[in-house]
């Protein structure tokens, strides 16, 4: 099992706090130490998300203010230098760095960087220009596949069919309650390649990581889980990160055979099929919204 620590925007916009995040991970054991190339430059002003505008029929529409949002990611930022230095240090202490690609923009720095693997969110699962502009550009490519409809899955992975690629089973609702996991996903995407996983976005504070367990027993190759050292309090994405501890009881985990993880979670978690659920669904209206907003998010 190899082991995703999602930093997102933990670090703040402080490399320092990010540097830390590295070695962190490295000595709990993450397979790969992850940012997002994302500068506030990229957001796209789109009227519909602004306050005053009315839902239409049905339809739930996210209020997200485009100042509010650019004046938060400016903060978060990471310059090119910091980018490398984040690149070399992983080199360094020997964690597999990787970045998340939203913009065909963005693919010459990316790769000017050295990144080896790249990471496509789940809104961009089904985004064609995307999706070619880093084929035959990176040795992996790691794609998570919330809030995408089973035609656009498919259809990605005709396109990668001669590449090294991982889907990752996520469902976008933050946080994801339990019985909302539907880890047999994971077996429907097993149709279209063997490598597949999970990518959680639970309450730790109410779930802890009983559920990201429950994914590697049912046969998660990848997991992804944000990851933060700081109080969760000091970040936005701090309620479904987990601290280091937690990623060291997630790798012991993963190390156990089958009937050792059965046990285990018997002990601590006797309902984890509860995050079983459906291979095939249809999307809930939190993951429409969702959809809504942050497909098209960045130029």
């Amino acid at each position: 099992m190899e082991f995703i620590a999602e930093f997102c925007q933990n670090h703040n916009g402080d490399f320092n706090i990010l540097a830390d995040m590295v070695y962190s991970a490295k000595d709990h054991g993450a397979s790969y130490a992850k940012v997002q190339h994302i500068y506030s430059d990229m957001l796209s002003f789109r009227e519909k998300f602004e306050p005053g505008m009315t839902n239409i029929g049905a339809k739930k529409t996210l209020i997200r203010p485009y100042k509010n949002e650019y004046e938060r990611l400016k903060k978060l930022e990471l310059s090119m230098r910091e980018q490398l230095d984040f690149i070399n240090l992983c080199n360094k202490v020997g964690i597999k760095p990787l970045t998340t690609i939203f913009s065909t923009n963005s693919l010459s720095e990316i790769l000017e960087l050295g990144y080896k693997d790249i990471k496509i969110a789940s809104y961009d699962c089904g985004s064609e220009n995307l999706i070619n502009s880093v084929i035959g550009n990176f040795d992996k490519i790691i794609i998570s596949t919330g809030a995408t409809y089973d035609d656009e899955i498919e259809k990605t992975s005709l396109q990668l069919k001669n590449s090294n690629f991982t889907f990752l089973h996520c469902v976008t609702l933050y946080p994801t309650p339990l019985q909302e996991y539907h880890l047999n996903r994971m077996n429907y995407l097993r149709k279209f390649t063997n490598f597949v996983g999970w990518s959680d976005h639970s309450l730790v504070e109410k779930d802890g990581i009983k559920g990201t367990l429950a994914s590697i027993f049912y046969g998660a190759d990848v997991v992804e889980r944000h990851f933060t050292i700081l109080p969760s309090e000091q970040t936005k994405d701090g309620p479904v990160s987990i601290k280091p501890e937690h990623l060291n009881e997630i790798v012991e985990f993963a190390k156990l055979d089958k009937e050792e993880q059965e046990k285990h979670l018997n002990d601590i978690f006797p309902e984890y099929s509860i995050c079983l659920g459906l291979q095939q669904r249809k999307l809930t209206q939190n993951e429409l919204a969702n959809r809504d907003y942050y497909k098209g998010r960045f130029i």
